[in-house]
């Protein structure tokens, strides 16, 4: 069956750190040429959709804010949606906090007054900020970002959401109630309802073998891993799902199509 849409992970599929995988560009020039329905879905909850979608434009790709939905926006959603109006703790970074004010939660300093908690990365994450989150979770709904325990960077990997979010659940003695980004059914469901594919019209790139491609086989996708980024060839031989193609980097994915 022809492929009708690309969903691209971002941090290790597109870019390390800063810097553009080479022929990532390029390869999502030729995409849209193509006429392909393209959806950038991150696991990277600390820009909103619209200042990653300008990021990457500034980096060169040809990137919309409609393009983008990463784990922060579909937390900030899920929040507002599931929770309205109940008092919110937060555990993360300002570009969270700007997403889930912007749909109207209600963000709350003190931790007795949560009846929800959202754990997520957070670069300036303390041992006080830990006990806060514990005490928050008194009673309070658990909800976390994204499980990525690691995220690519320019030189070598620096801890992600799921560090963060282990450390709460080890502290509290529970896991989080729901888990917003891939490979989790929200993530699924926004990429149904966002692309014009259906079924193994759809592929799913990324280089997380537990988040990526495990979203692509839960949602019946097709699923390319990508080398660039955290995943070895040699885990692809250890792991309990193998993915469809198994590709050097994002610049091969037109052999796919």
């Amino acid at each position: 069956m022809t492929v009708r849409s690309v969903v691209l992970d971002v941090d290790g599929t597109l870019v390390r750190g800063d810097r553009p995988i080479p022929g990532a560009i390029e390869t999502v020039d030729r995409l849209r040429e193509r006429g392909l329905d393209l959806l950038m879905l991150s696991n990277n909850p600390t820009r909103t959709p619209a200042d990653y979608a300008d990021w990457l434009a500034g980096l060169g790709f040809a990137v919309g804010p409609d393009d983008v939905v990463t784990s922060g926006s579909l937390t900030a959603d899920y929040v507002a949606e599931e929770y309205p109006e109940a008092p919110t703790y937060l555990l993360g970074e300002e570009g969270l906090r700007e997403m889930l004010a912007d749909r109207g939660v209600l963000l709350v300093a003190d931790p007795d007054q949560a009846d929800v908690v959202v754990a997520s990365i957070d670069r300036q994450f303390t041992y006080d900020r830990l006990r806060e989150t514990l005490w928050a979770l008194d009673d309070a709904a658990f909800l976390a970002t994204d499980p990525d325990p690691t995220i690519p960077s320019a030189d070598r990997p620096v801890p992600g959401s799921g560090a963060i979010v282990a450390a709460v659940a080890e502290a509290a003695g529970r896991n989080p109630d729901a888990m917003l980004g891939k490979p989790g059914e929200t993530a699924a469901k926004a990429v149904e309802s966002r692309v014009a594919g259906r079924g193994d019209e759809v592929l799913v790139v990324g280089d997380r073998l537990d988040t990526d491609m495990r979203l692509g086989e839960r949602a019946g996708l097709r699923t390319a891993l990508v080398l660039t980024g955290v995943a070895s060839r040699a885990d692809t031989e250890n792991y309990k799902m193998v993915p469809d193609a198994v590709l050097d980097s994002v610049a091969e994915v037109e052999t796919l199509l």
